[in-house]
């Protein structure tokens, strides 16, 4: 089996602009979920995982100097992006083939909709229309590193998107078509996707609590992240470091309901265990669930149901990083992933914020305060999406 093997990581999320920012928001405990302040909404009411970035400031940080326009989805993107390409020395160093994969939904939809009376009345900002779709977020992010990717192409499954995008890039080395991979994802916040979940009833209007039995829904966010990964071969060859190692990753789609996860946690299970067989470890072997955890009452029953049937009396410690972040959906899988191979790098275990009460049909409760000094081996992180789709990996060590 081919190895994959990270070699660099990028991420702007509410909680920091790149890793070392975001590692001492975990370690210290300090939630990046406040008040809305850039979003124009009216639903002001709802806090959010906002980054605290304008556009104009994101320009200066991406390095963006064309007088093109941007969405705020490829912004993020080309930041996080920046950040991976030069973590694993791309630009001295490039690997043969290379792969550009982006996860994301709401794409430019958040300028569409600001914009959506003037497409109708006039030509003002008309070059917009043709940003609106996942795709063309992707190329815009890509284009500043023209020559470089062998491949483009976006991931669009909801809330699974980035971790699938993780899977793509990894199945792709592996049959050889390409050497190196980045993958992950983008999401900015939109009226489109805050009013969606909140007509469905699943936002909470405070600081979400995940796994706790009194909470009441998810805290949507904002932000990108990126990791490069690519085969021992090319590692080799490149002469560069492996940060760590993608030791196994599963997808399943149990397909229960359009926006709902199943009771029994039936694709979550088949997801983990797809990974777990992968990477040749059993339950005993993992020291930390990064959960996907959103804090409705669906998921995190869900969740911890799957959670329980594959790991038994061996389960580890677990917790929701998005009681920092908010959920940011499409991107999760990336912000998550470059989470957790932080915490493996950093030898501590994120808090779950805001938990006060286990949930009785859970026989677990998370982890409540950041643990310091925690030797980390194997971390498994969840990306659970609409429709069932449900991934998981697993970073190992070196």
């Amino acid at each position: 089996m081919t190895k994959i093997l990270v070699t660099g990581m990028g991420i702007i999320s509410a909680i920091g602009v790149g890793k070392t920012p975001t590692v001492q928001s975990l370690l210290n405990g300090k939630s990046g979920i406040g008040r809305i302040k850039h979003l124009k909404t009216k639903h002001l009411e709802l806090p959010v995982g906002e980054v605290s970035c304008d556009d104009e400031e994101l320009k200066i940080i991406a390095g963006y100097k064309s007088s093109l326009p941007i969405t705020r989805t490829s912004l993020l993107g080309r930041v996080a992006i920046k950040e991976a390409l030069e973590d694993a020395d791309i630009d001295n160093r490039r690997p043969r083939k290379m792969a550009f994969i982006s996860g994301t939904t709401v794409g430019g939809m958040e300028k569409s909709e600001q914009y959506y009376h003037d497409f109708l009345n006039n030509d003002l900002h008309n070059d917009y229309i043709s940003l609106h779709d996942c795709g063309a977020c992707t190329d815009v992010i890509a284009k500043q590193y023209e020559g470089k990717f062998d491949m483009v192409t976006t991931i669009s499954t909801a809330c699974s998107s980035a971790a699938n995008a993780i899977i793509l890039g990894a199945n792709l080395i592996k049959a050889g078509y390409v050497d190196a991979a980045i993958v992950g994802g983008t999401e900015c916040l939109s009226k489109f996707h805050l009013n969606g979940f909140n007509t469905l009833m699943i936002l909470d209007t405070d600081k979400c609590k995940p796994f706790d039995k009194n909470r009441k829904g998810l805290n949507l966010g904002e932000g990108a992240a990126y990791l490069v990964i690519e085969s021992e071969e090319s590692m080799l060859q490149r002469k560069i470091k492996p940060l760590c190692e993608l030791s196994g990753y599963g997808n399943a789609c149990d397909a229960f309901h359009q926006t709902a996860s199943s009771s029994d946690g039936e694709g979550a299970y088949r997801a983990i265990m797809q990974a777990l067989e992968m990477s040749g470890l059993s339950a005993k072997d993992i020291d930390y669930i990064n959960a996907h955890g959103t804090g409705t009452g669906n998921n995190d029953e869900s969740e911890g149901a799957a959670i329980m049937r594959a790991f038994g009396n061996n389960i580890p410690p677990v917790s929701s990083t998005k009681s920092f972040t908010g959920h940011t959906t499409s991107a999760a899988g990336g912000v998550e992933s470059v989470i957790s191979v932080l915490a493996i790098l950093n030898d501590f275990i994120p808090a779950n914020l805001n938990f006060s009460e286990k949930i009785e049909t859970l026989s677990f409760s998370p982890v409540k305060e950041c643990v310091h000094e925690a030797k980390l081996s194997h971390v498994m992180t969840n990306s659970f999406g609409f429709g069932g789709n449900d991934s998981s990996c697993v970073f190992s060590k070196l």
